[in-house]
Protein backbone atom coordinates (compact mmCIF):
# COMPACT_ATOMS: atom_id res chain seq x y z
CA UNK A 1 0.00 0.00 0.00
CA UNK A 2 0.92 3.68 -0.83
CA UNK A 3 1.27 6.00 2.16
CA UNK A 4 0.42 9.71 1.35
CA UNK A 5 2.48 12.16 3.30
CA UNK A 6 0.47 15.18 5.05
CA UNK A 7 1.11 17.48 2.07
CA UNK A 8 -0.16 15.08 -0.37
CA UNK A 9 -3.03 14.44 1.65
CA UNK A 10 -3.79 17.94 1.94
CA UNK A 11 -3.74 18.74 -2.06
CA UNK A 12 -6.10 15.27 -2.86
CA UNK A 13 -8.39 16.58 -0.01
CA UNK A 14 -8.30 20.15 -1.23
CA UNK A 15 -9.30 18.72 -4.89
CA UNK A 16 -12.27 16.59 -3.87
CA UNK A 17 -13.44 19.55 -2.03
CA UNK A 18 -12.97 21.58 -5.25
CA UNK A 19 -14.59 18.92 -6.88
CA UNK A 20 -17.65 18.64 -4.78
CA UNK A 21 -17.92 22.43 -4.90
CA UNK A 22 -17.75 22.90 -8.67
CA UNK A 23 -19.96 20.09 -9.23
CA UNK A 24 -22.87 21.31 -6.41
CA UNK A 25 -23.14 24.72 -7.91
CA UNK A 26 -23.39 23.34 -12.05
CA UNK A 27 -26.12 21.19 -10.39
CA UNK A 28 -27.79 24.02 -8.23
CA UNK A 29 -27.14 27.10 -10.85
CA UNK A 30 -27.31 25.12 -14.38
CA UNK A 31 -28.08 21.54 -14.48
CA UNK A 32 -31.68 21.89 -12.08
CA UNK A 33 -32.93 25.32 -13.68
CA UNK A 34 -32.30 23.44 -17.08
CA UNK A 35 -34.51 20.78 -16.16
CA UNK A 36 -37.27 23.22 -14.99
CA UNK A 37 -36.65 26.50 -17.85
CA UNK A 38 -35.85 28.86 -14.77
CA UNK A 39 -33.25 31.48 -14.95
CA UNK A 40 -31.20 33.40 -11.93
CA UNK A 41 -30.80 36.08 -14.13
CA UNK A 42 -27.00 35.78 -13.61
CA UNK A 43 -26.41 35.43 -17.69
CA UNK A 44 -28.46 38.77 -17.73
CA UNK A 45 -25.55 40.44 -15.06
CA UNK A 46 -22.91 39.19 -16.97
CA UNK A 47 -24.38 40.38 -20.49
CA UNK A 48 -24.45 43.90 -19.38
CA UNK A 49 -21.52 44.04 -17.18
CA UNK A 50 -20.24 43.42 -20.42
CA UNK A 51 -21.73 45.89 -22.50
CA UNK A 52 -19.66 48.52 -19.86
CA UNK A 53 -16.46 46.77 -20.65
CA UNK A 54 -16.47 46.60 -23.81
CA UNK A 55 -18.08 50.55 -24.40
CA UNK A 56 -15.33 51.82 -22.13
CA UNK A 57 -12.76 49.46 -24.08
CA UNK A 58 -13.86 51.80 -27.14
CA UNK A 59 -13.75 54.95 -26.01
CA UNK A 60 -10.42 54.18 -24.79
CA UNK A 61 -8.75 52.87 -28.05
CA UNK A 62 -10.52 55.57 -29.95
CA UNK A 63 -9.45 58.18 -27.95
CA UNK A 64 -5.55 56.36 -27.83
CA UNK A 65 -5.79 56.33 -32.09
CA UNK A 66 -6.89 60.19 -32.02
CA UNK A 67 -3.43 61.17 -29.97
CA UNK A 68 -1.42 58.99 -32.12
CA UNK A 69 -3.24 60.22 -35.37
CA UNK A 70 -4.16 57.15 -36.35
CA UNK A 71 -7.03 56.58 -38.74
CA UNK A 72 -9.69 53.46 -37.31
CA UNK A 73 -11.08 51.05 -39.70
CA UNK A 74 -15.08 52.19 -39.88
CA UNK A 75 -16.84 49.25 -41.50
CA UNK A 76 -19.71 49.87 -43.95
CA UNK A 77 -22.71 48.83 -42.72
CA UNK A 78 -24.65 50.10 -45.55
CA UNK A 79 -22.51 49.34 -48.85
CA UNK A 80 -19.56 51.21 -50.07
CA UNK A 81 -21.85 51.71 -53.12
CA UNK A 82 -24.76 54.12 -52.95
CA UNK A 83 -27.10 52.63 -55.13
CA UNK A 84 -30.54 53.82 -56.33
CA UNK A 85 -33.65 51.10 -57.24
CA UNK A 86 -33.96 51.96 -60.56
CA UNK A 87 -34.62 49.82 -63.78
CA UNK A 88 -32.43 48.41 -66.79
CA UNK A 89 -34.41 50.64 -69.05
CA UNK A 90 -34.34 53.97 -66.48
CA UNK A 91 -30.36 53.59 -66.29
CA UNK A 92 -30.10 52.82 -69.95
CA UNK A 93 -32.40 55.86 -70.65
CA UNK A 94 -30.36 57.98 -68.67
CA UNK A 95 -26.67 57.41 -70.19
CA UNK A 96 -28.47 58.40 -73.51
CA UNK A 97 -29.85 61.41 -72.72
CA UNK A 98 -26.32 62.03 -71.21
CA UNK A 99 -24.55 61.45 -74.04
CA UNK A 100 -26.88 62.72 -76.91
CA UNK A 101 -29.61 64.54 -77.86
CA UNK A 102 -31.61 60.94 -78.73
CA UNK A 103 -33.64 59.19 -76.59
CA UNK A 104 -34.62 55.38 -76.48
CA UNK A 105 -37.83 55.79 -77.49
CA UNK A 106 -36.86 57.28 -80.47
CA UNK A 107 -34.02 55.29 -81.46
CA UNK A 108 -34.53 51.34 -80.25
CA UNK A 109 -31.85 50.23 -81.89
CA UNK A 110 -28.28 48.75 -79.90
CA UNK A 111 -25.92 52.30 -79.33
CA UNK A 112 -22.55 51.64 -78.55
CA UNK A 113 -23.05 53.57 -75.16
CA UNK A 114 -25.53 50.71 -73.44
CA UNK A 115 -22.19 48.94 -72.86
CA UNK A 116 -21.51 51.63 -69.66
CA UNK A 117 -24.33 50.29 -68.22
CA UNK A 118 -23.31 46.99 -68.22
CA UNK A 119 -19.90 47.88 -67.17
CA UNK A 120 -20.55 49.82 -64.25
CA UNK A 121 -22.57 46.90 -63.05
CA UNK A 122 -19.80 44.63 -63.48
CA UNK A 123 -17.56 47.19 -61.46
CA UNK A 124 -20.29 47.32 -58.82
CA UNK A 125 -20.15 43.97 -58.11
CA UNK A 126 -16.63 43.32 -58.07
CA UNK A 127 -16.34 46.54 -55.39
CA UNK A 128 -19.19 45.98 -53.12
CA UNK A 129 -20.73 42.56 -54.23
CA UNK A 130 -23.70 41.86 -52.07
CA UNK A 131 -23.48 38.57 -51.78
CA UNK A 132 -20.00 36.69 -51.63
CA UNK A 133 -20.00 39.53 -47.98
CA UNK A 134 -22.52 37.14 -46.55
CA UNK A 135 -20.05 34.47 -45.94
CA UNK A 136 -17.78 36.49 -43.90
CA UNK A 137 -17.65 37.79 -40.61
CA UNK A 138 -19.48 40.58 -39.81
CA UNK A 139 -17.03 43.34 -38.78
CA UNK A 140 -17.88 45.20 -35.65
CA UNK A 141 -17.90 49.28 -35.23
CA UNK A 142 -17.19 48.77 -31.11
CA UNK A 143 -14.35 46.57 -29.64
CA UNK A 144 -15.39 43.65 -28.06
CA UNK A 145 -11.84 42.07 -26.38
CA UNK A 146 -11.88 39.74 -28.89
CA UNK A 147 -8.92 40.24 -31.98
CA UNK A 148 -10.83 38.30 -34.43
CA UNK A 149 -13.91 40.47 -34.79
CA UNK A 150 -12.35 44.04 -35.47
CA UNK A 151 -9.28 45.08 -37.54
CA UNK A 152 -8.35 47.91 -35.20
CA UNK A 153 -6.84 45.65 -32.73
CA UNK A 154 -3.35 46.87 -31.49
CA UNK A 155 -1.29 47.70 -28.83
CA UNK A 156 -3.17 51.45 -27.36
CA UNK A 157 -2.02 51.31 -23.82
CA UNK A 158 -0.73 49.32 -21.20
CA UNK A 159 -4.36 49.01 -19.51
CA UNK A 160 -6.26 47.88 -22.63
CA UNK A 161 -3.73 45.56 -23.28
CA UNK A 162 -3.90 44.10 -19.80
CA UNK A 163 -7.57 43.79 -19.68
CA UNK A 164 -7.48 41.85 -22.95
CA UNK A 165 -4.76 39.60 -21.32
CA UNK A 166 -7.21 39.39 -18.67
CA UNK A 167 -10.05 38.51 -20.79
CA UNK A 168 -8.49 35.53 -22.38
CA UNK A 169 -7.41 34.05 -19.28
CA UNK A 170 -10.96 34.24 -18.42
CA UNK A 171 -11.83 32.91 -21.69
CA UNK A 172 -9.84 30.57 -21.87
CA UNK A 173 -8.91 29.22 -17.99
CA UNK A 174 -12.39 29.52 -16.95
CA UNK A 175 -15.16 30.19 -19.41
CA UNK A 176 -13.76 26.95 -21.91
CA UNK A 177 -13.26 24.17 -19.33
CA UNK A 178 -16.51 25.23 -17.78
CA UNK A 179 -18.67 25.38 -21.33
CA UNK A 180 -16.97 22.05 -22.55
CA UNK A 181 -17.87 20.08 -19.32
CA UNK A 182 -21.86 21.54 -19.78
CA UNK A 183 -21.76 20.30 -23.06
CA UNK A 184 -20.24 16.81 -22.93
CA UNK A 185 -23.20 17.05 -19.91
CA UNK A 186 -26.16 17.87 -22.30
CA UNK A 187 -24.91 15.52 -24.77
CA UNK A 188 -24.62 12.80 -22.67
CA UNK A 189 -27.95 12.65 -21.06
CA UNK A 190 -29.69 13.41 -24.56
CA UNK A 191 -28.20 9.97 -25.57
CA UNK A 192 -28.84 8.13 -22.19
CA UNK A 193 -32.43 9.56 -21.84
CA UNK A 194 -33.33 9.18 -25.29
CA UNK A 195 -31.92 5.28 -25.26
CA UNK A 196 -34.02 4.90 -22.19
CA UNK A 197 -36.91 6.58 -23.11
CA UNK A 198 -37.41 4.58 -26.70
CA UNK A 199 -37.43 1.59 -24.54
CA UNK A 200 -40.75 3.05 -23.10
CA UNK A 201 -44.17 1.54 -24.95
CA UNK A 202 -45.93 4.38 -27.30
CA UNK A 203 -48.43 6.94 -25.76
CA UNK A 204 -48.48 10.00 -23.42
CA UNK A 205 -46.19 8.85 -20.81
CA UNK A 206 -43.02 8.29 -23.80
CA UNK A 207 -44.22 11.67 -25.62
CA UNK A 208 -44.17 13.58 -21.97
CA UNK A 209 -40.84 12.17 -21.27
CA UNK A 210 -39.19 12.54 -24.26
CA UNK A 211 -40.35 16.26 -24.45
CA UNK A 212 -38.92 17.01 -21.26
CA UNK A 213 -35.60 14.56 -22.02
CA UNK A 214 -35.09 16.90 -25.66
CA UNK A 215 -35.64 20.45 -23.61
CA UNK A 216 -33.39 19.72 -20.48
CA UNK A 217 -30.50 18.70 -22.67
CA UNK A 218 -30.98 21.48 -24.90
CA UNK A 219 -31.02 23.81 -22.05
CA UNK A 220 -27.95 22.85 -20.91
CA UNK A 221 -26.52 22.78 -24.39
CA UNK A 222 -27.48 26.50 -24.43
CA UNK A 223 -26.11 27.32 -21.02
CA UNK A 224 -22.65 25.59 -22.25
CA UNK A 225 -22.53 28.57 -24.70
CA UNK A 226 -23.35 31.10 -22.12
CA UNK A 227 -26.53 31.72 -24.33
CA UNK A 228 -28.81 34.87 -23.32
CA UNK A 229 -32.09 34.21 -25.94
CA UNK A 230 -35.49 36.21 -25.66
CA UNK A 231 -37.81 34.90 -27.18
CA UNK A 232 -40.72 36.97 -28.44
CA UNK A 233 -44.23 36.16 -29.68
CA UNK A 234 -44.36 32.99 -27.97
CA UNK A 235 -48.29 32.21 -28.84
CA UNK A 236 -46.96 31.72 -31.63
CA UNK A 237 -44.67 28.64 -31.78
CA UNK A 238 -45.03 26.00 -34.00
CA UNK A 239 -48.08 23.42 -33.57
CA UNK A 240 -48.20 19.87 -34.60
CA UNK A 241 -48.39 18.83 -38.39
CA UNK A 242 -46.81 22.15 -39.80
CA UNK A 243 -43.27 23.01 -40.70
CA UNK A 244 -40.87 25.30 -38.65
CA UNK A 245 -38.70 27.40 -41.05
CA UNK A 246 -36.06 29.94 -40.19
CA UNK A 247 -33.18 31.75 -41.27
CA UNK A 248 -29.45 29.98 -40.72
CA UNK A 249 -26.79 31.85 -39.82
CA UNK A 250 -24.90 28.54 -37.31
CA UNK A 251 -25.70 24.69 -36.74
CA UNK A 252 -26.41 26.15 -33.01
CA UNK A 253 -29.59 27.37 -34.81
CA UNK A 254 -31.11 24.40 -33.61
CA UNK A 255 -30.32 24.07 -30.39
CA UNK A 256 -31.57 27.82 -29.83
CA UNK A 257 -34.87 26.91 -31.22
CA UNK A 258 -35.13 23.15 -29.51
CA UNK A 259 -34.64 25.05 -26.40
CA UNK A 260 -37.67 26.69 -26.33
CA UNK A 261 -39.91 23.58 -28.23
CA UNK A 262 -40.44 20.31 -29.35
CA UNK A 263 -39.50 19.68 -33.00
CA UNK A 264 -38.71 16.79 -35.41
CA UNK A 265 -34.91 17.20 -36.63
CA UNK A 266 -34.85 16.47 -40.63
CA UNK A 267 -31.44 15.32 -41.59
CA UNK A 268 -28.37 13.03 -43.37
CA UNK A 269 -27.42 10.20 -41.05
CA UNK A 270 -23.88 10.87 -40.23
CA UNK A 271 -21.50 8.54 -38.84
CA UNK A 272 -19.31 9.03 -35.65
CA UNK A 273 -20.08 10.96 -32.91
CA UNK A 274 -23.16 12.51 -34.77
CA UNK A 275 -24.44 9.11 -35.43
CA UNK A 276 -24.60 7.93 -32.07
CA UNK A 277 -26.70 11.38 -30.93
CA UNK A 278 -29.11 10.69 -34.58
CA UNK A 279 -29.66 6.88 -33.77
CA UNK A 280 -30.42 7.79 -30.21
CA UNK A 281 -32.98 10.51 -30.26
CA UNK A 282 -34.85 8.77 -33.44
CA UNK A 283 -35.95 5.80 -30.89
CA UNK A 284 -37.38 8.99 -28.87
CA UNK A 285 -38.47 10.76 -31.33
CA UNK A 286 -40.27 10.59 -34.87
CA UNK A 287 -37.31 12.20 -36.41
CA UNK A 288 -36.95 12.03 -40.15
CA UNK A 289 -33.04 11.04 -41.18
CA UNK A 290 -32.19 10.28 -44.87
CA UNK A 291 -29.35 7.90 -46.24
CA UNK A 292 -27.15 9.82 -47.81
CA UNK A 293 -27.98 8.21 -51.27
CA UNK A 294 -31.93 9.24 -50.68
CA UNK A 295 -31.15 13.39 -49.75
CA UNK A 296 -30.51 13.63 -53.36
CA UNK A 297 -34.16 12.06 -54.28
CA UNK A 298 -36.12 15.14 -54.13
CA UNK A 299 -39.41 12.93 -54.70
CA UNK A 300 -38.00 10.95 -51.94
CA UNK A 301 -37.72 13.60 -49.52
CA UNK A 302 -40.96 15.39 -50.42
CA UNK A 303 -43.02 12.23 -49.47
CA UNK A 304 -41.29 11.20 -46.60
CA UNK A 305 -41.86 14.83 -45.39
CA UNK A 306 -45.28 14.84 -46.35
CA UNK A 307 -46.23 11.42 -44.84
CA UNK A 308 -44.72 13.54 -41.58
CA UNK A 309 -46.55 16.25 -41.88
CA UNK A 310 -49.97 14.85 -42.60
CA UNK A 311 -50.31 13.06 -39.51
CA UNK A 312 -51.31 15.94 -37.02
CA UNK A 313 -50.45 13.82 -33.81
CA UNK A 314 -46.59 14.53 -35.05
CA UNK A 315 -44.29 16.99 -34.25
CA UNK A 316 -43.33 20.14 -36.34
CA UNK A 317 -40.68 19.53 -38.45
CA UNK A 318 -37.52 22.13 -38.18
CA UNK A 319 -36.18 22.90 -41.71
CA UNK A 320 -33.69 25.72 -42.65
CA UNK A 321 -34.89 26.03 -46.43
CA UNK A 322 -31.75 28.50 -47.31
CA UNK A 323 -29.37 24.74 -47.10
CA UNK A 324 -26.47 27.44 -45.71
CA UNK A 325 -24.97 29.14 -43.20
CA UNK A 326 -25.47 33.20 -43.85
CA UNK A 327 -23.84 36.18 -41.63
CA UNK A 328 -27.17 36.58 -39.98
CA UNK A 329 -26.78 39.94 -42.11
CA UNK A 330 -29.72 39.16 -44.46
CA UNK A 331 -31.74 36.36 -45.73
CA UNK A 332 -30.66 34.21 -48.81
CA UNK A 333 -33.61 32.14 -51.43
CA UNK A 334 -35.40 29.57 -49.80
CA UNK A 335 -35.32 26.13 -51.51
CA UNK A 336 -38.57 25.88 -52.25
CA UNK A 337 -38.79 22.03 -51.71
CA UNK A 338 -40.71 22.53 -48.02
CA UNK A 339 -42.79 24.50 -49.77
CA UNK A 340 -44.71 22.51 -51.74
CA UNK A 341 -45.80 20.44 -49.36
CA UNK A 342 -48.95 22.00 -48.23
CA UNK A 343 -48.15 22.33 -44.92
CA UNK A 344 -48.87 25.44 -42.76
CA UNK A 345 -45.77 26.82 -42.49
CA UNK A 346 -44.29 28.71 -38.70
CA UNK A 347 -42.00 31.25 -39.64
CA UNK A 348 -38.76 31.95 -37.18
CA UNK A 349 -36.73 34.99 -37.47
CA UNK A 350 -33.20 34.52 -35.85
CA UNK A 351 -31.11 37.48 -35.16
CA UNK A 352 -27.85 37.63 -33.03
CA UNK A 353 -26.13 40.09 -31.37
CA UNK A 354 -22.53 40.28 -32.46
CA UNK A 355 -21.13 42.56 -30.10
CA UNK A 356 -20.37 39.19 -27.47
CA UNK A 357 -19.47 36.58 -30.48
CA UNK A 358 -20.02 36.20 -34.00
CA UNK A 359 -22.00 32.98 -33.93
CA UNK A 360 -21.80 32.87 -37.85
CA UNK A 361 -20.20 29.44 -39.54
CA UNK A 362 -17.75 30.05 -42.29
CA UNK A 363 -17.77 26.24 -42.99
CA UNK A 364 -15.10 26.84 -45.89
CA UNK A 365 -12.85 28.48 -43.50
CA UNK A 366 -13.59 26.77 -40.49
CA UNK A 367 -14.23 22.78 -39.22
CA UNK A 368 -16.95 22.01 -36.90
CA UNK A 369 -14.34 21.70 -34.15
CA UNK A 370 -12.38 24.80 -34.23
CA UNK A 371 -15.64 26.54 -35.39
CA UNK A 372 -17.00 25.28 -31.69
CA UNK A 373 -14.06 26.30 -29.92
CA UNK A 374 -14.57 29.82 -31.39
CA UNK A 375 -17.67 29.49 -30.00
CA UNK A 376 -16.85 28.45 -26.57
CA UNK A 377 -14.31 30.83 -26.02
CA UNK A 378 -16.50 33.78 -27.20
CA UNK A 379 -17.90 36.36 -24.16
CA UNK A 380 -21.25 34.95 -25.06
CA UNK A 381 -24.25 34.22 -27.45
CA UNK A 382 -27.21 36.35 -27.27
CA UNK A 383 -30.10 36.78 -30.10
CA UNK A 384 -33.51 37.44 -30.19
CA UNK A 385 -35.92 34.98 -31.95
CA UNK A 386 -39.47 36.28 -32.62
CA UNK A 387 -41.87 33.38 -33.75
CA UNK A 388 -44.47 34.78 -36.88
CA UNK A 389 -48.05 33.73 -36.65
CA UNK A 390 -48.58 30.65 -39.10
CA UNK A 391 -48.67 31.16 -43.07
CA UNK A 392 -50.50 29.24 -45.39
CA UNK A 393 -49.86 29.32 -49.35
CA UNK A 394 -52.88 31.18 -51.20
CA UNK A 395 -54.44 29.83 -54.15
CA UNK A 396 -52.97 31.49 -56.81
CA UNK A 397 -49.59 31.33 -55.29
CA UNK A 398 -46.70 28.70 -56.55
CA UNK A 399 -44.06 26.95 -54.36
CA UNK A 400 -41.43 29.81 -55.30
CA UNK A 401 -43.39 32.71 -54.34
CA UNK A 402 -44.84 31.24 -50.78
CA UNK A 403 -41.12 30.76 -50.27
CA UNK A 404 -40.23 34.86 -51.27
CA UNK A 405 -43.23 35.68 -49.03
CA UNK A 406 -42.18 33.90 -46.24
CA UNK A 407 -38.87 34.87 -46.75
CA UNK A 408 -39.81 38.60 -46.91
CA UNK A 409 -41.82 38.22 -43.36
CA UNK A 410 -38.71 36.67 -41.82
CA UNK A 411 -36.00 39.28 -43.18
CA UNK A 412 -38.28 41.93 -42.31
CA UNK A 413 -39.03 40.80 -38.24
CA UNK A 414 -35.20 40.35 -37.93
CA UNK A 415 -33.79 43.58 -39.62
CA UNK A 416 -32.30 41.48 -41.95
CA UNK A 417 -31.26 42.20 -45.90
CA UNK A 418 -33.86 40.46 -48.26
CA UNK A 419 -32.03 39.00 -51.18
CA UNK A 420 -33.30 36.75 -54.18
CA UNK A 421 -29.48 35.20 -54.48
CA UNK A 422 -29.14 31.50 -54.10
CA UNK A 423 -27.14 30.54 -50.77
CA UNK A 424 -25.28 27.62 -53.02
CA UNK A 425 -23.32 30.45 -54.86
CA UNK A 426 -20.92 30.09 -52.01
CA UNK A 427 -19.81 27.02 -53.18
CA UNK A 428 -20.93 27.22 -56.57
CA UNK A 429 -20.44 29.26 -59.95
CA UNK A 430 -23.54 31.81 -60.98
CA UNK A 431 -26.18 29.70 -63.01
CA UNK A 432 -26.50 30.96 -66.24
CA UNK A 433 -30.05 31.42 -66.04
CA UNK A 434 -29.23 34.96 -64.19
CA UNK A 435 -26.87 35.80 -67.04
CA UNK A 436 -29.56 34.93 -69.88
CA UNK A 437 -31.63 36.86 -67.41
CA UNK A 438 -30.04 40.07 -68.06
CA UNK A 439 -29.49 39.33 -71.47
CA UNK A 440 -33.33 38.92 -72.16
CA UNK A 441 -34.59 42.03 -70.36
CA UNK A 442 -31.99 44.20 -72.88
CA UNK A 443 -33.73 42.13 -75.83
CA UNK A 444 -37.16 42.32 -74.87
CA UNK A 445 -36.59 46.59 -74.29
CA UNK A 446 -34.70 46.86 -77.82
CA UNK A 447 -37.22 44.70 -79.67
CA UNK A 448 -39.86 45.47 -77.77
CA UNK A 449 -39.73 49.24 -78.37
CA UNK A 450 -38.89 48.31 -81.87
CA UNK A 451 -42.37 46.61 -82.57
CA UNK A 452 -44.04 49.88 -80.94
CA UNK A 453 -42.68 51.83 -83.13
CA UNK A 454 -43.40 49.48 -86.19
CA UNK A 455 -47.23 49.34 -85.22
CA UNK A 456 -47.78 53.24 -84.41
Amino acid sequence: MFLLLPFDSLIVNLLGISLTVLFTLLLVFIIVPAIFGVSFGIRKLYMKTLLKIFAWATLRMERGAKEKNHQLYKPYTNGIIAKDPTSLEEEIKEIRRSGSSKALDNTPEFELSDIFYFCRKGMETIMDDEVTKRFSAEELESWNLLSRTNYNFQYISLRLTVLWGLGVLIRYCFLLPLRIALAFTGISLLVMGTTVVGYLPNGRFKEFMSKHVHLMCYRICVRALTAIITYHDRENRPRNGGICVANHTSPIDVIILASDGYYAMVGQVHGGLMGVIQRAMVKACPHVWFERSEVKDRHLVAKRLTEHVQDKSKLPILIFPEGTCINNTSVMMFKKGSFEIGATVYPVAIKYDPQFGDAFWNSSKYGMVTYLLRMMTSWAIVCSVWYLPPMTREADEDAVQFANRVKSAIARQGGLVDLLWDGGLKREKVKDTFKEEQQKLYSKMIVGNHEDRSRS
